[in-house]
């Protein structure tokens, strides 16, 4: 058993820890409720925006959407992975490097993969075995629409001039503080309209017409698009980092709590003991 002075020193370690913990707590929880607010007006919006560029897409010829919607023989894909550039928050960044290169060792075996990180993490694991093209961790320094919106002309541009023929999303998308769902999403080609049936409107009066209106649609939905996962990613990092922390405050009160058991009892050992020797020495001088 470990001296009093030892499990003393560990007490106030764990304490220290718990104080730690404990605040990393608050201030997730704090800035969980921002970004969750943030991801849920989108939504919506993005949604919907998705929505109505498939049906109007569905109803054109097949080259009159433009060069985001042409699909091409797959040689070369890029894999845009949305990491934290912060740890301590649990299964949150593993989770995206496992499912990135699960997808690369099952979905793409035989086909030339590139990866683009987002966030610091990834680009520190992801770079070790792979080739990563950039990393962009300073997204979440300032993370606007436009900051945003300069990433996405990026990876536009490198499939338009046929650098890449297929290029995707990994996030953890948002669902609630305690779960992230790790998502793998088509950014290019823009995916066609599953059932390959429009969902059209009569009523609907076009002005300018379906082609202007999808060609300037397609530009501002796949920013969205990109957008919408780098904020869900980011609500989901806060999220999981809260959970982390109340888990190990939690788990820190527990330690310290059978430390103080074991410290009481080996105090009490010890008291008994000083004890039984100033009796039996009372007892040998009295004999």
């Amino acid at each position: 058993m470990a001296n009093l002075k030892e499990i003393r020193n560990r007490i106030t370690s764990i304490g220290s820890t718990m104080q730690i913990t404990s605040a990393m707590k608050m201030v997730s929880a704090a800035k969980l409720k921002k970004a969750q607010d943030a991801i849920t007006a989108m939504r919506p919006y993005s949604s919907k925006l998705t929505e109505l560029l498939q049906n109007l897409s569905a109803t054109l010829d097949s080259d009159a959407s433009g060069a985001y919607s042409e699909q091409r023989e797959v040689n070369k894909v890029l894999l845009v992975a949305i990491t934290s550039n912060r740890g301590l928050c649990g299964g949150f960044n593993s989770s995206i490097v496992k499912k990135t290169v699960n997808t690369i060792n099952e979905k793409y075996a035989n086909t030339a993969v590139d990866i683009f990180t987002i966030g610091k993490k990834g680009n520190d694991i992801l770079s070790k075995e792979h080739n990563v093209i950039e990393n962009r961790n300073d997204i979440f320094d300032n993370l606007t629409f436009d900051n945003v919106a300069e990433i996405a002309e990026k990876l536009m541009a490198l499939y338009v001039d046929g650098t890449y023929d297929k290029i995707e999303i990994i996030y953890n998308q948002f669902k609630n503080a305690a779960t992230q769902i790790t998502q793998v999403e088509q950014f290019l080609p823009i995916k066609p309209i599953e059932g390959g049936e429009a969902i059209t409107n009569s009523d609907y009066i076009f002005e300018p017409s379906k082609e202007e209106i999808v060609l300037a649609l397609i530009p501002k939905s796949l920013k969205t698009q990109l957008y919408k996962g780098i904020r869900d990613s980011f609500a989901s990092e806060h999220g999981a980092r809260m959970t982390a922390m109340h888990k190990a405050t939690d788990n820190a009160t527990d330690l310290r709590d059978e430390l103080l058991l074991t410290y009481n009892k080996a105090r009490q050992a010890a008291i008994t003991n000083e004890i039984l020797e100033i009796v039996g020495g009372a007892e040998a001088l009295n004999n």
